[in-house]
């Protein structure tokens, strides 16, 4: 799911492209789970990605392989995945 905190991210990392970096990530969020993936998955890709398409591709990869893996390696695998959000991309 993408969130309003997560789209601005995203349009501050990906500028024009940030529409078809958000329709790529909900496309691999619907043929993993087919439906919108939780906040933590999607934050998590953004995270791994930190601003490069390379790494944005390869964290979708993850996500694909094993999203448990994606989690992580992001740092949301725990239970202060919440506060580990909120200090990342503000609060909700």
């Amino acid at each position: 799911m993408i969130t309003s905190r997560i789209a601005a991210r995203l349009e501050g990392q990906y500028g024009a492209q940030a529409s078809s970096v958000s329709s790529l990530l909900e496309e691999a969020e619907d043929r993993v789970f087919h439906e919108a993936a939780e906040e933590k998955i999607t934050a998590a890709v953004v995270i791994l990605a930190d601003g490069s398409v390379d790494a944005f591709l390869d964290a979708i990869e993850l996500m694909e392989t094993d999203w448990r893996d994606l989690l992580i390696a992001a740092e949301l695998a725990h239970a202060d995945w919440p506060s580990r959000l909120d200090e990342i991309f503000g609060l909700s």
